[in-house]
C-alpha cells in the first residue's frame, strides 16, 4: 500500500486529499512513548518536511495528552470566574431569526436576565443560542459562552464569534472541556447565587446536553450545594413526544415511577417559566424592577 504522509518538523501537517486538515505534528527519528518515529530517506534533500502519500486523507488525533484537556477545562473555569455564574441555555443552532422559537427564546432570555440579574450562558453559536445572547444584550446584562468550531448545520468552521468580544467566550477544542464549562455555569454554592438551566427546542446536540444535565441532577453529581432549577421549554408541544417516551420508560421500569418529573419543570410558555423562577427564588415584582436596566435599541444589535 502506498502511503503519502505530509509532515513538518515542529510545524503543521497538511495531508494531500479532499480534506485540508491541519494538524500540528512533531516528528522524531526515534520512537518514544506516545510519539511516532519516521525514517527519512537520504536520497532527496528535505527543506521543511516529508510528504508521504495515500489516496485517502490521513487524520491525526489532536489529543496528545490529558494535560491538553485539563488545561482547556481550567480556561473554562477562569472565564466563569470572570463573568459569573448564571442561566445556561441549551438549544438548536438551526432555528434562525425567522423562526417563532427564536423570537420566544430571545424574549425569554431578556426577561430572565432582568429577573435574576445574572450572566447569560450558551454555546455561543447561531440559532437559538444567538437568540438568547441578543436577549441578554437587550437587557444590558453580561453574556458568556463556550463555543466549538462548527455547529450542526454550519458549512464552515470558525473559532470566532461574529460580534461578541473575545473576552466573553472561549472556543473549545474538546467537547469534554466544553461540557465541564457548561455545567459549572449553573453551580450554586450559596443562597445569593441565582442560576438555572433552560432547555430550548433542539436536536441531537441539545438532547445530549439536556440528558447529561438531567442525569447529573438526578444523581446529585452536578457539583452544586443548592438545587438548580431546570426548565424544559415545550414551545408548540415540541417536546411532548419526548415526554411520552419517558412515560413509556416508566412503564417498562427503566426509570422509577415519578422519578423524572421532580427533576425539571416543563413549561409551555415564557410566562410559565418566569413564574416558576419567581417562585423558586422568592422574587417579587419590585425586585425585578430594580434589576432592570437600560434596554438597548435592537438596531444596536447585529441582525
Amino acid at each position: 500500500m502506498g502511503f503519502l504522509v505530509a509532515a513538518s518538523f515542529g510545524s503543521h501537517v497538511v495531508p494531500r486529499g479532499t480534506l485540508e486538515t491541519r494538524i500540528k505534528c512533531q516528528l522524531f527519528c526515534r520512537t518514544e512513548k506516545n510519539s511516532i518515529g519516521f525514517k527519512v530517506s537520504k536520497h532527496k534533500a528535505i527543506q521543511r518536511g516529508i510528504f508521504l502519500s495515500k489516496q485517502e486523507p490521513t487524520v491525526f488525533d489532536e489529543r496528545k495528552s490529558p494535560n491538553e484537556v485539563r488545561e482547556e477545562i481550567k480556561q473554562c473555569y477562569e472565564l466563569i470566574n470572570r463573568l459569573g455564574r448564571g442561566v445556561l441555555y441549551l438549544g438548536s443552532a438551526r432555528m434562525g431569526p425567522g423562526h417563532s422559537h427564536y423570537v420566544q427564546a430571545q424574549g425569554l432570555a431578556k426577561e430572565i436576565a432582568n429577573l435574576l440579574d445574572c450572566t447569560t450562558w450558551s454555546g455561543a453559536g447561531p440559532g437559538l443560542m444567538d437568540a438568547v445572547t441578543q436577549g441578554a444584550l437587550l437587557a444590558g446584562k453580561p453574556v458568556g459562552g463556550f463555543k466549538i468550531g462548527k455547529e450542526a448545520g454550519e458549512w464552515k468552521s470558525s473559532n470566532y464569534h461574529p460580534y461578541l468580544p473575545t473576552e466573553n467566550y472561549f472556543t473549545c477544542r474538546f467537547f469534554s472541556a466544553r461540557k465541564h464549562g457548561l455545567v459549572d455555569t449553573v453551580v450554586r454554592n450559596n443562597s445569593f447565587d441565582k442560576t438555572a438551566v433552560v432547555a430550548l427546542p433542539g436536536g441531537i446536540g441539545t438532547l445530549d446536553e439536556v440528558f447529561e444535565m438531567l442525569a447529573l441532577i438526578q444523581l446529585e453529581r452536578i457539583g452544586s450545594k443548592l438545587p438548580v432549577p431546570f426548565m424544559l421549554m415545550n414551545y408548540d408541544s415540541f417536546y411532548s413526544k419526548l415526554l411520552d417516551f419517558l412515560n413509556v420508560c416508566e412503564e417498562w421500569g427503566t426509570v422509577s415511577e415519578g422519578e423524572i418529573a421532580p427533576l425539571w419543570k416543563v413549561c409551555n410558555s415564557n410566562s410559565e417559566a418566569l413564574a416558576y423562577l419567581e417562585d423558586f427564588y422568592s422574587i417579587s415584582s419590585s425586585d425585578t424592577s430594580k434589576n432592570a436596566t437600560k434596554v438597548y435599541n435592537t438596531q444596536e444589535l447585529p441582525s
